[in-house]
């Protein structure tokens, strides 16, 4: 259905919309899920974009990963949880011997993203656009995430806020650690796997330096293809989850009336200092690094396609000057879920987004009551 801005909403929902409140459609029960919201600092608007073409030629031309943070005009038909650390004088999770290639974090703090200071612009995100062919939101950007593996509660070296602290962070009860985790994990393995990308290190207080090998890009397919667990991932390099450089940002859940439905824990982290992110997922075409404001404004034109979710965080976002601040805005995040809901009005159903006003929808000739 088209819209005059860049709102994905499918042909089907309305139908959909009404059986459910007519009670003709059972819900289905959404798949826990979590996405990271790269972040950096720095110039925007050199290179080219990336597609999945032209990655390897971008990067051989470019001598670099071939990504790109379009200008407003230049797009194409394209917590830590701070409120939950670890006491102080809490004993540090054992690394592995540090290996060469791994990077110290910035001085004084010990956490290893690189937090450059970010000018007047702010900081730039890390997007990439999903094939026209997937399934579920063919063509719209997003960031780099997906489901919780049910191996990703395997027990890991862990560094930062315990599981209970995050349990509590996420809306978890306290006993529920062991799927903090899993959640927790999901966001790491899942931006490895899509962006290169890796928030681990041999010790609690490095991260690894560069992840661009033809070893790294074996074991990322082999996490991909569900042959490797996390875990074994982890274990087998001597790594150390970091689980401090994430910060919990939102969490919405995917409305009642959608056959595919995910239950999202949206995180922020600073790109590692070294690392170079990549188009390394098959679910996209294309990959950018851009602006906050400067992505809102596409999709405002109708020129890029996104989901609630992605506006959302994408407009919360503009009004941050670098990463650093970003990342300590997430403490206060209020994280209740977001969850669309239908009533009817005046004949006709009204679906919305509580707390998110620019969302709502009316659909004409509606019949049965509201959703619950």
């Amino acid at each position: 259905m088209s819209t005059t801005n860049g709102q994905w909403y499918p042909p089907e929902w309305p139908e959909r919309i009404r059986l459910l409140s007519a009670g003709e459609l059972t819900p289905v029960t959404p798949r826990r899920a979590a996405t990271v919201l790269l972040l950096r600092d720095g110039a925007a608007g050199q290179d080219a974009p990336q597609d999945a073409q032209g990655a390897q030629d971008a990067q051989d031309a470019q001598g670099g990963d071939g990504e790109h943070t379009p200008a407003p005009d230049e797009v194409d038909a394209a917590e830590r949880p701070d409120a939950a650390r670890e006491p102080a004088g809490a004993p540090e999770p054992a690394g592995a011997p540090e290996p060469v290639g791994a990077t110290e974090g910035p001085e004084p703090p010990p956490e290893g993203p690189a937090d450059a200071a970010g000018g007047a612009a702010g900081p730039a995100v890390y997007m990439l656009r999903r094939r026209a062919s997937m399934a579920f939101a063919g063509g719209a950007y997003a960031y780099p995430g997906g489901s919780v593996d049910p191996r990703d509660e395997r027990m890991v070296t862990w560094a930062g806020p315990s599981r209970a602290q995050w349990a509590r962070r996420l809306g978890l009860d306290p006993s529920e650690g062991t799927q903090a985790q899993a959640i927790v994990c999901a966001a790491v393995r899942e931006t490895f796997e899509e962006a290169g990308v890796l928030l681990a290190g041999p010790t609690p207080h490095t991260v690894v330096a560069d992840t661009t090998g033809d070893d790294w890009e074996a074991d990322r397919a082999a996490l991909v293809a569900r042959d490797l667990s996390f875990a074994e991932f982890l274990d087998r390099r001597g790594l150390v989850l970091r689980s401090d450089l994430l910060s919990c940002w939102a969490r919405w859940i995917t409305p009642e009336f959608e056959p595919r439905r995910y239950d999202t824990w949206f995180f922020v982290a600073a790109l590692p200092r070294g690392q170079r992110t990549r188009n390394a997922s098959t679910e996209a075409d294309r990959t950018v690094w851009i602006r906050p404001g400067d992505a809102a404004d596409g999709y405002d034109r109708g020129e890029l396609l996104m989901m609630p979710p992605t506006i959302a965080t994408l407009r919360q976002l503009a009004a941050y000057g670098s990463v650093a601040d970003a990342l300590a805005a997430a403490a206060d995040r209020d994280l209740t879920p977001v969850l669309a809901r239908a009533r009817l009005e005046n004949g006709e159903l009204v679906l919305s987004w509580p707390g998110h006003d620019e969302f709502t929808k009316h659909i004409p000739g509606a019949t049965g009551g509201p959703s619950a």
